[in-house]
């Protein structure tokens, strides 16, 4: 059973969201709020994914709202009427694991949920589409760059770093600038499979 939150101040949609989830079997609809300071003041025991909606009346930003919610130990869904490449970019790149757009319908939200709580990730064909169009490769430095080659072709941290001539601990710090940068670029890498991907779509000799 996946525990999910939704948080959005929309009161009709999330009553019409409860009837829903009592008649899907293995989503539970544990928590409902306005705001991501009521869900947190409320505790999150038992919450595996957080449907957040992108604009709330408090003016809090969508970054921030991520970005709390993962120091909480939760996966994060955007739901959006937007598309549009900026707050795409901006929500992937605070850690959200998915991004949907609000004119699909129950079932894909389902499907969404479910990829994110597996710890994976979600993307709404249309805002695939908005990230394709706009392909964001980030600016590696040449020490960040090499770092992350290594690292992407197989090497241990340790190895990649004994090639380039510096300290582990140094590598390590160039690699997670790396990753920090493809986060923000909204393409997250988390592990050295991503990076190897990520090295690929940006044909990184």
């Amino acid at each position: 059973m996946i525990g999910v939150a939704v948080i959005d101040d929309d009161r009709m949609l999330t009553e019409s969201l409860r009837g829903w989830f009592a008649a899907v079997a293995d989503l539970h609809l544990a928590a409902v709020a306005a705001t991501v300071g009521e869900l947190l003041s409320a505790g999150v025991v038992g919450l595996d994914v957080a449907v957040l909606d992108l604009r709330f009346k408090d003016g809090l930003d969508s970054v921030g709202n991520v970005t709390r919610l993962r120091r909480a130990g939760l996966r994060v869904l955007v739901v959006s009427v937007w598309d549009d490449l900026r707050p795409i970019c901006d929500t992937l790149g605070a850690g959200a694991a998915g991004y949907l757009t609000k004119d699909h319908d129950l079932t894909a939200l389902g499907t969404a949920i479910r990829e994110v709580a597996a710890s994976g990730t979600f993307c709404s064909p249309e805002a695939a589409f908005a990230l394709l169009r706009n392909p964001a490769q980030p600016q590696l430095s040449g020490r960040e760059r090499a770092v992350l080659l290594a690292y992407a072709s197989g090497m241990t941290l340790k190895a990649a770093a004994r090639q380039l001539g510096i300290r582990p601990d140094t590598a390590k710090t160039y690699l997670e600038r790396a990753k920090t940068k493809y986060r923000q670029a909204g393409r997250p890498a988390y592990t050295k499979l991503d990076l190897a991907e990520r090295a690929r779509e940006d044909s990184m000799h």
